[in-house]
């Protein structure tokens, strides 16, 4: 049977189309994943994202834990409410997930993992603890929602749902955090728009997300989350990047520190890699879409699109692909669609940053 979130009934009630998602049933729109997408870019909208987990990890021995554990650095967490997003590495360096940490207080972190591999994590999580800090706590926190407001008026949207929450969260720097209460209210999201991530209670899920409702927010379901996602240039796990590659090979060597002397899983294997392949933005130049695991053939070998979508921001079809290493941005190369071989242009990602195209001088 698939699992619900809290707020299932709320997308009842909307009448969204429902779908199962790593199994959760979860809203893919409410009517139209292409209003949902603008209304995200040019206003607010508001994504239920309470089938990801938040981990709690208590104890003095969290922060050393942690150094042990992830790609990035931990350290960099100075204070409270600094956030973090890293890859957990297997041996082989390959991704056994991406997420993000928020240093709560002292000697007490939060991870937010994705859906999919939310049991795997706390099965990694557990057996690295018990080899290395016997005495760090890992709380799973399956009594919190999530739900994700984004959009150029995102925050003052939410502050007008919520007032006591502006006090709290008016000056929050991007890719921070701070508590209202018992809510956390990060600046991070998954759309390339300002807004906040809020965790809170289950029970006050639907509360909140009537009060945003009302305050014109539009609902957004999976489908505009994945447009939004790809035009970003964030890359989605499972499909551009899982544990057969590295972080290296999926855009993500800025994640991976390798300058301080700390040893962290996989470190070995990444550090005495030569990638082959990188991650690059692809824009087709002809009339199709393009999808995930299309053939991209190039001067020095094929590739392959990892994750492919139409645009509604730029009106283009635009993808990320594994590409050989020595493919420069600018080249024309062509991608299997369909049983044809269009031609699509390499370009640098991210796609679009605040509604805006970031693209146009590469496609000249």
């Amino acid at each position: 049977m698939l699992r619900r979130t809290p707020l299932y009934e709320a997308h009842l009630k909307l009448k969204a189309k429902l779908v199962d998602f790593g199994g959760w049933e979860m809203p893919l729109h409410y009517g139209s994943q292409i209003e949902e997408h603008h209304s995200v870019r040019r206003d607010a909208g508001m994504f239920d994202v309470s089938h990801m987990l938040a981990i709690d990890i208590q104890g003095d021995q969290s922060r050393p834990y942690l150094l042990g554990l992830l790609a990035n650095n931990v350290e960099r967490l100075a204070e409270p409410g600094e956030a973090l997003y890293s890859c957990m590495l297997n041996e082989q360096g390959g991704v056994i997930d991406d997420l993000i940490v928020y240093r709560m207080a002292s000697g007490t972190y939060r991870l937010v993992v994705n859906a999919g591999t939310a049991e795997k994590d706390l099965e990694w999580l557990a057996l690295q603890r018990d080899r290395s800090a016997p005495d760090v706590d890992i709380v799973a926190r399956r009594d919190l929602s999530m739900i994700a407001v984004q959009g150029p008026n995102a925050r003052t949207k939410l502050w007008r749902a919520e007032p006591g929450t502006e006090s709290a969260s008016h000056q929050i720097p991007p890719f921070c955090a701070t508590t209202c209460g018992d809510w956390l209210i990060a600046r991070t999201g998954y759309t390339g728009e300002d807004g906040f991530e809020v965790t809170l209670p289950s029970a006050d899920a639907t509360g909140l997300w009537d009060a945003l409702l009302a305050q014109g927010v539009a609902p957004a379901g999976l489908g505009a989350r994945d447009t939004l996602r790809l035009e970003a240039g964030m890359n989605l796990y499972g499909q551009d990047m899982d544990e057969t590659v590295t972080p290296m090979e999926s855009g993500l060597a800025w994640t991976v520190d390798l300058a301080s002397s700390r040893n962290f899983i996989g470190k070995q294997a990444v550090a005495g890699s030569v990638p082959g392949r990188k991650l690059m933005g692809l824009v087709l130049r002809e009339r199709g879409v393009l999808r995930a695991h299309q053939k991209v053939q190039t001067p020095l070998g094929d590739g392959e699109t990892t994750s492919g979508t139409f645009s509604p921001t730029l009106g283009l079809s635009i993808a990320l692909a594994r590409l050989p290493v020595g493919v420069d941005y600018g080249e024309d190369v062509r991608v299997a669609v369909r049983g044809r071989d269009l031609s699509a242009r390499t370009v640098k990602y991210p796609f679009v940053r605040h509604g805006k195209s970031l693209i146009d001088d590469q496609l000249d």
